[in-house]
């Protein structure tokens, strides 16, 4: 078994489709589907169910799939340990970010490492906090940012920046308009992100605070990402809680109302994994983070 066969397996378990792994592995189909072939012969295992035109795992290679990626992901590993011996002029770092810290807060940081070290390769994953915390898990990533809580005892989170949420709505939304009252947070519409999204969790927080669930609220819509949210709520869904990073341009413009109400702030944080290697790289962007960070969280 060669690491190769491995890549090739995962390309194809992921996609549960040969054409297309072989596509992205800029490999031809028939080299893709003997990779896999040679594994099941190999080993008298069958890996894929073929259904109609498509493949889908079989119990078996669900079990050999995790196997599989901890195993690229120790031999990433090693590559990284070699690669400190080059100290900062090569190295690779992948991050996962969540969209609030991923899309506004941490691209300027990326170019300025960038910048000092251009020989060092940095991919950025996009996804939400829960997300992330598995991509670190599973060693696919080196270092994680998020904006909402984890909990996991492999993983320390350190605050690098504070975030200011408002509660905001179209300027024609009655509790824009008129706040005379009271808000009735079961009198209106919510438009909120997925769960799993650490916006989400603090909405969610809020809704507590008065003694109700997301399920006790009309939530109008539920949304993938930041930037929908905000398109709906402009468009007249709800309301919706959101960072002013996100919302800056739309209230500039008079696109968004906030809506005066009391909403905590929050920490983004890094979070780093306790039992896997950090290469020269990675420690030196940790470094540049927690530089910041200093600076970030006592102005």
């Amino acid at each position: 078994m060669t690491l190769e066969q491995l890549r090739i397996f995962i390309a194809v378990a992921e996609r549960e489709h040969v054409t297309q792994a072989a596509r992205d592995l800029n490999l031809t189909q028939s080299a893709t589907s003997s990779a896999i072939a040679v594994l099941e012969a190999r080993y008298q295992t069958k890996l894929f169910d073929r259904v109609g035109r498509g493949i889908v795992l079989t119990s078996a290679g669900h079990t050999f799939l995790a196997e599989a990626k901890a195993v690229l992901a120790r031999a990433e590993a090693a590559e990284h340990v070699l690669a400190d011996l080059a100290g900062l002029r090569r190295g690779t770092i992948h991050i996962a970010a969540s969209q609030t810290v991923g899309n506004y807060w941490l691209p300027r940081y990326l170019h300025k490492f960038k910048e000092a070290h251009p020989g060092i390769s940095v991919s950025l994953t996009i996804g939400n906090t829960a997300q992330v915390a598995a991509l670190l898990r599973e060693g696919v990533a080196n270092l994680g940012f998020v904006e909402g809580e984890v909990r996991d005892p492999r993983i320390d989170a350190t605050p690098i920046a504070s975030d200011e949420l408002l509660l905001v709505a179209n300027p024609s939304h009655p509790w824009a308009v008129q706040m005379d009252e009271p808000l009735d947070f079961k009198k209106v519409n919510w438009v909120l992100r997925e769960i799993g999204s650490g916006t989400r969790d603090i909405v969610s927080s809020l809704i507590a605070d008065h003694g109700l669930t997301v399920n006790d609220v009309s939530v109008s819509l539920v949304l993938p990402s930041n930037e929908a949210v905000v398109a709906a709520v402009e468009a007249g869904a709800g309301v919706t809680v959101t960072s002013r990073l996100v919302i800056a341009l739309a209230i500039e413009t008079g696109r968004m109302a906030i809506i005066e109400y009391p909403v905590p702030r929050r920490h983004f944080f890094m979070l780093r994994h306790r039992d896997f290697h950090e290469t020269v790289a990675v420690q030196g962007f940790i470094e540049m983070i927690e530089r910041a960070r200093n600076i970030e969280l006592t102005d």
